[in-house]
């Protein structure tokens, strides 16, 4: 983003005076204690689907629109929220933002219906979508010319969350049952919304926040150019991750617990990398994805547990290395408006994670899991060589 400096640019939405005394990771670390719950809420259906089908008395396929209808809503969200609240503190947002993730826990946990389960489940995605939205601003706000371990420990919640979530859920779930464990997290959204308001300060809103931003934001052709490229690795990795399990079983069935928790590694060592090479930002975008469609062909034609392994280390690396990687991207080609710009990532994200997962599936019942992992690897090698052809304004 450029500045002046030499220092790490700041977003103008971010560049408003730090409070006063020294600074402190505190509001970033609850920022990414909230972003950790509100994914985990996000892919608790998955852990509890059998209990939960049952209970509310519908099919496991059509209790996965609970997680179908969070990504719809919160593709319709990302970029209307600054629009409908363009001078509200973004402070105050993100709170209220944490307190409807709690309320939407607590609807489901409580819920008669699949009907007020899905209302639940849309008011989920409102609050995610917004949240990914502001908290990046935020932070940026509370620690000033630190952009890149920003994203970096916002990713790095996301990434957690992902790997604890779900057998957590599962756990908790088993052992208690399935509401209680959205009742845990509604509990959770709430002290995270707790943790945000002792430790972060004031946000001001940016003083053109609003529709005249997004506006702006959507004429900038190598912002939406780098949009396309999101949408393209997004839907690449989710056309393939919600079947990760069916390319671990034809290998080996017995391995899947372990060969998940290797995903996991991976993924939480990539926020943590994306952040060092942050400075190479242009090299690091298009990278991620090529890794990432090398780690999906390689999953495809693993034929031995050592093979699989690598393959689904880098599959979590590489994939939990885009986060931060377009984060960054899009608020360096788009300084001015990086809210705005925050906002259309997390909409192409959404969106590609609908549009990826219903795709997949139609490949994995029509050809197989291998075909569906080369599409995959398709889509994010095309992301990759988008990123290397465009150029990245200097910090």
């Amino acid at each position: 983003m450029p500045t002046q400096s030499a220092a790490p640019s700041v977003p103008t939405s971010a560049r408003i005076t730090a409070p006063p005394g020294n600074p402190t990771w505190t509001p970033v670390v609850a920022l990414s204690f909230g972003i950790a719950m509100l994914v985990a809420s996000e892919f608790l259906p998955a852990s509890v689907l059998p209990a939960l089908a049952a209970d509310v008395g519908v099919t496991e396929g059509t209790a996965g629109l609970a997680v179908a209808a969070t990504a719809i809503a919160g593709a319709l969200t990302a970029p209307s929220i600054a629009v409908l609240l363009p001078r509200t503190d973004r402070r105050t947002v993100l709170l209220a933002l944490l307190a409807a993730a709690a309320l939407s826990n607590l609807a489901v946990a409580v819920a008669p219906s699949f009907a007020v389960l899905l209302v639940g489940r849309l008011l989920l995605g409102v609050a995610i979508a917004g949240y990914w939205s502001f908290a990046f601003g935020a932070g940026t706000h509370a620690v000033p010319g630190r952009n890149h371990v920003v994203s970096s420990a916002l990713s790095f919640g996301v990434s957690i969350a992902t790997v604890l979530g779900v057998p957590l859920g599962s756990l908790v779930g088993d052992a208690v049952g399935w509401r209680t464990a959205f009742g845990g997290a509604a509990a959770l959204c709430a002290l995270s919304a707790v943790a945000l308001a002792v430790a972060l300060p004031s946000v001001p809103a940016h003083p053109t926040a609003g529709l005249r931003m997004l506006r702006e934001a959507l004429r900038n052709k190598r912002l939406m150019a780098g949009i396309g490229c999101v949408v393209l690795v997004a839907f690449g990795n989710f056309a393939a991750y919600p079947y990760i399990r069916i390319a671990i079983d034809q290998v080996d069935p017995g391995a899947t617990m372990w060969m998940l928790l290797a995903w996991g590694v991976g993924g939480v060592a990539g926020p943590i990398l994306a952040g060092m090479l942050s400075g190479r930002l242009r090299q690091l975008a298009a990278a991620a994805p090529i890794a990432l469609g090398a780690a999906l062909l390689l999953t495809a034609t693993a034929s031995s547990v050592p093979v699989l392994t690598v393959a689904v280390v880098l599959w979590g690396f590489a994939f939990n290395m885009v986060p931060v990687a377009t984060q960054l991207w899009v608020t360096r080609v788009e300084s001015e408006r990086a809210e705005s710009a925050i906002a259309l990532q997390v909409t192409a994200f959404q969106i590609a994670i609908t549009a990826g997962s219903a795709l997949g599936g139609v490949l994995l019942d029509g050809h197989g899991v291998g075909l569906l992992l080369v599409v995959g690897a398709g889509a994010t090698v095309a992301a990759g060589i988008g990123w290397a052809f465009m150029r990245v304004p200097r910090t």
